[in-house]
């Protein structure tokens, strides 16, 4: 039983049954055959469809918010921003698809040499819960525009979510069987990607799906894209401007009632700055009104499941055992309209844990900040990359070496400086290490489920090139060296430099020693090699 629940109340919103083995294979028959007539569609017809999805998700804002809030408790302003966010990324891609999918050509001796990108065919996508609209649209919207089929497999506790986007795309106008939502259990997606009608998957989620999903995929040797766990540092360093690193910092842990990868998670403050930014945080951290999701004066609202709010009292224990101290929150918010029956956790920072303690590898998704006092940028470096995650990096300095630095050094697949981490259609977004592979959105996130295809048309040779070592063959006088000339000039740079000599001594070689030539028992092995740079002896 695939079930809807408000983490607000707890009280049941709708339930359904998953789909039988005949009903799933239904409807992988119609991606299938979708799969072969959909990318015959014109481009203009998918921009058409595209454009009018986008203006639909503008319509159904209101409605759309109220779904999301109801199934997994984000507070409703954020909803609002989420579906606005999806009506972005479908604009950008309806725009930007012409230039994506052209073919480059490639310059060769043939007569025409280019690369083509083709769709796949149908993508299974394994969705998460804590942006139910966003996560699915940032990889629905580049696929069907590239002429990709979309399945969608969903987290069991926003089904509501999963259908109603079905609907609009059915509703923009796409054809049948283009992008369907399966009420499946996770048991069942086992079965799903072993069929060879299944071409490749993308997965968000944790670090445990990921390598369930990816490890059979790699066995079945079909393309995948994995966007999974983080714990993502905010570095603030002396030059920062404190007032806005303290109050984005709130912001960047709190987002989505701190269910978010790329929230961060771990805050990296200098000695020099340290004292200021901890009161001051905790207080902010402290402030944050909890409640009813649906009001537009929470600024928290429940976590998305028990389940969530259990894990995090775990955490909290552990931490606090590890040396931490809990500054403020650590505990379930009860004294809030619904609390007793709702998911609420406490804003929560501790500072002062042991950097090997075992939270510090671990996601925490939720209202929960570990504090560390750094004393120079090196350090913080290390600590920031002391994590098997490498999603994403905030940093706030206005000091250009150190931008250079972290930029450079800092293992993730992401650095914002001076503002919060922040997804967005024009810019690659992934991970490294433990935070998966591949990318999603803009150019790269579209060509990830497109066959680069190299296509190359025979013709008249051009004319062949001499050789390097081939004499010059006569030219018209020309006061501009010949291409053959200026390749030896260049080669004569890496020629080893002779010893002049003296213009007294005769140019004239000296008479053969004939001892030479007498044979000997030396191994030609022992001969020195050529000199290193020499023609013959490049390496």
């Amino acid at each position: 039983m695939i079930q809807s629940l408000n983490p607000a109340t707890g009280k049941l919103l709708r339930s359904f049954d998953p789909l039988t083995p005949e009903a799933l294979n239904a409807k992988l028959a119609l991606a299938a055959s979708a799969a072969r007539t959909y990318p015959n569609e014109s481009l203009d017809q998918r921009i058409f469809w595209m454009r009018r999805l986008a203006a639909l998700l503008d319509a159904d804002l209101e409605e759309l918010a109220a779904t999301m809030t109801a199934e997994m408790g984000k507070t409703l302003a954020s909803a609002r921003a989420e579906v606005a966010k999806c009506a972005s990324v479908c604009r950008y891609y309806a725009e930007h698809a012409a230039r994506i999918l052209t073919p480059e050509p490639i310059a060769t001796e043939h007569a025409e040499a280019y690369v083509r990108y083709d769709p796949l065919g149908v993508i299974l996508a394994v969705m998460p819960w804590n942006f139910p609209l966003w996560q699915v649209f940032r990889f629905a919207a580049p696929a069907l525009m590239a002429g990709n089929v979309g399945l969608l497999k969903h987290a069991s506790n926003v089904p509501q979510c999963a259908l109603a986007i079905e609907a609009l795309i059915r509703r923009a106008g796409f054809p049948r069987g283009t992008f369907q939502t399966l009420l499946i259990e996770s048991r069942q997606v086992e079965g799903l990607l072993s069929d060879d009608r299944v071409a490749a998957v993308t997965v968000t989620g944790s670090e445990a799906a990921g390598r369930a999903i990816a490890a059979q995929a790699g066995w079945l040797i079909k393309k995948t894209v994995l966007e999974l766990g983080g714990s993502d540092p905010f570095i603030v360093l002396p030059s920062a401007d404190l007032d806005a690193a303290i109050s984005n910092a709130i912001k960047a842990r709190c987002i989505n009632n701190g269910q978010s990868c790329i929230a961060a998670k771990r805050f990296l403050v200098h000695e020099t700055i340290y004292p200021e930014f901890e009161k001051r945080f905790v207080a902010g951290m402290a402030a944050l009104r909890i409640g009813d999701p649906t009001l537009d004066t929470t600024d928290i609202g429940p976590l998305a499941t028990a389940q969530i709010v259990d894990e995090l009292l775990e955490q909290v224990t552990r931490a606090r055992e590890s040396g931490g101290r809990v500054l403020t929150g650590g505990s379930r918010a009860v004294n809030v309209e619904g609390g007793k029956y709702g998911n609420y956790f406490q804003p929560t920072v501790i500072a002062g844990i042991m950097r090997n303690a075992p939270i510090c590898q671990e996601e925490i998704f939720g209202p929960v900040a570990l504090l560390f006092r750094i004393g120079s940028l090196s350090e913080a470096i290390a600590l920031a990359n002391d994590t098997p995650f490498g999603l994403a990096a905030s940093a706030w300095t206005t000091d250009d070496a150190e931008q250079h630095r972290l930029a450079a050094e800092l293992q993730c697949g992401a650095v914002f400086f001076n503002t919060p981490v922040a997804s967005d259609p024009r810019l690659p977004f992934g991970g490294v290490k433990r935070s998966g592979y591949g990318r999603e959105l803009s150019t790269a996130g579209m060509r990830e489920f497109l066959n680069a295809k190299t296509v190359v048309v025979a013709g008249p040779l051009r004319e062949t090139q001499p050789s390097l070592f081939d004499p010059p063959t006569s030219q018209p006088h020309s006061d501009k060296p010949s291409e053959f000339q200026q390749i030896a000039d260049q080669l004569r740079k890496f020629e080893p430099r002779k010893a002049s000599i003296p213009a007294s001594e005769s140019l004239t070689p000296e008479p053969r020693n004939k001892e030479i030539d007498k044979p000997t028992d030396r191994d030609p092995d022992d001969d020195p090699p050529p000199a290193r740079g020499s023609i013959l002896g490049l390496r």
